[in-house]
């Protein structure tokens, strides 16, 4: 349903002149029996002319019943050609009705789905996209039997025309669609255009589904399956951070936190894509949050590791990895954990290597480059590049001397800076000589006393 009242005719200025509902009562059962009769010619011209005076008259009620009964007929006796001229001509017709014409394509919408002939099937759905096109009254109608069309496409193993013909539908901006289906739309426009590797257009579609829809009822498979397809698009980016993210709003999810495994599996994979995601504010901000989580206790493991990025204190690699190997990959039956791949340990590497340089950054003002160099447990020109690196990102402030092989952690202070810390200094000082000045006076003036 398109949420038009009945009682509306959808033709502004126009009211009815004569009430033909006994008429059309009277006149429809007569045509469906000529009909029966092999008789279909006359049945549907007799039809047009009630039509004509239906539409004349201005009865938009009996127009509709009309337009229906015309197309139902050429259903019913399987005439494809009379049915798609007439539902073309119909809607073509000069002054129709809204109402008429929407009743009419709703009840085609309904035969798409009973007719098994897919050649037939697709010429219908392809009229009914035609006669639709531009028409806001039956923006709803043309979405459905769009989205019929694109699951024949991807039936038949061309999804880059299934994903296009979807693209044409802009169902966020349909005001008499429900949300819940609006939703569904984009999530399929989503995963059609993920499934053509369109990467870019699906993370422009994912952008039309205000994330405030999921916290209402009855919204939880269609949160589940958002979140989904964003973490294969985030994962495709390797945005661990937002995949972290993703799986976090999975963990929180009602259906989710009452089934002990579900909730274990997406916790252990928010852990686990938080320290494979780059260090910034807002990872460091999540693991604070992450690691008061009580359920964390439960996974003594993954509670571990977190912890082990959570403290400054240098992390051994080669220890790391032999205590952890095993027990943060995935176990049989369980979705597949990122540690499965060799790439992802690598890196994990890299990050246990950045933390450990910003260790080294806030215990040093001074190190050497080679002592520097054993402490990653690296070579000195992987130790600089890695250092740089972090400099480039402004996580540590560093300068090298290459001649001394000397790295400075000092962060340079600019000319105003050091103008303000002597300024300060110089009124440190004038106040410590006014106050001896007044203790040397007071130490006189006791003595000429006594």
């Amino acid at each position: 349903s398109s949420g038009i009242n009945a009682e509306w005719p959808l033709r502004p200025g126009v009211k009815m002149e004569v009430d033909y509902s006994d008429t059309v009562d009277k006149v429809i059962p007569e045509c469906e029996t000529l009909a029966a009769e092999k008789k279909l010619n006359e049945a549907i011209d007799k039809l047009l002319v009630l039509e004509k005076q239906t539409r004349g008259a201005g009865d938009a009620i009996s127009s509709s019943k009309v337009l229906v009964c015309i197309v139902a007929l050429c259903y019913k006796v399987q005439d494809w050609t009379l049915l798609k001229e007439h539902i073309t001509s119909l809607c073509k017709k000069r002054g129709h009705f809204k109402l008429a014409v929407t009743k009419m394509v709703q009840r085609c919408c309904e035969m798409v789905p009973e007719i098994e002939d897919k050649e037939r099937k697709m010429d219908l759905i392809e009229v009914l996209r035609t006669v639709t096109e531009g028409k806001i009254y039956v923006e709803n109608e043309r979405a459905r039997v769009t989205r019929t069309l694109a699951a024949i496409y991807e039936k038949d193993d061309v999804p880059e025309k299934a994903a296009k013909v979807l693209q044409e539908l802009q169902v966020e901006t349909f005001g008499t669609m429900e949300k819940k289906e609006k939703v569904e739309f984009i999530l399929e426009q989503m995963r059609l255009c993920f499934e053509t590797k369109d990467y870019i257009r699906t993370q422009i579609i994912s952008k039309k589904i205000s994330i405030k829809y999921f916290e209402g009822a009855d919204t939880e498979e269609l949160k589940l399956r958002y979140y989904r397809q964003m973490i294969d698009l985030n994962l495709h980016h390797k945005e661990y951070l937002a995949v972290s993210k993703n799986y976090h709003e999975i963990y929180n999810t009602t259906s989710v936190k009452e089934e002990e495994q579900k909730w274990k599996q997406a916790l252990q994979r928010v852990v686990l894509y938080l320290i494979l995601a780059e260090y910034n504010n807002e990872q460091s901000d999540m693991l604070a949050r992450i690691k008061t989580d009580t359920n964390l206790a439960k996974l003594p493991y993954y509670q571990n590791v977190l912890m082990c990025f959570d403290t400054a204190e240098l992390l051994n690699w080669s220890i790391l990895k032999k205590v952890y190997s095993q027990h943060l990959k995935s176990e049989t039956g369980e979705p597949a954990s990122p540690l499965d791949k060799e790439e992802n340990w690598d890196v994990l590497q890299m990050r246990v290597v950045e933390h450990n340089i910003r260790v080294l950054a806030k215990y040093y003002t001074r190190i050497s480059m080679q002592h520097f160099a054993d402490l990653l447990h690296l070579d000195s020109k992987e130790a600089e590049k890695r250092l740089c690196e972090q400099v480039v990102k402004d996580t540590v402030t560093a300068k090298i001397d290459r001649l001394d092989g000397i790295i400075s952690f000092t962060k340079q202070k600019d000319t105003e800076q050091i103008l303000n810390a002597w300024s300060g200094n110089l009124n440190s000082v004038m106040d410590l000589i006014g106050n001896v000045n007044h203790l040397i006076t007071k130490e006189r003036m006791v003595h000429q006393v006594s």
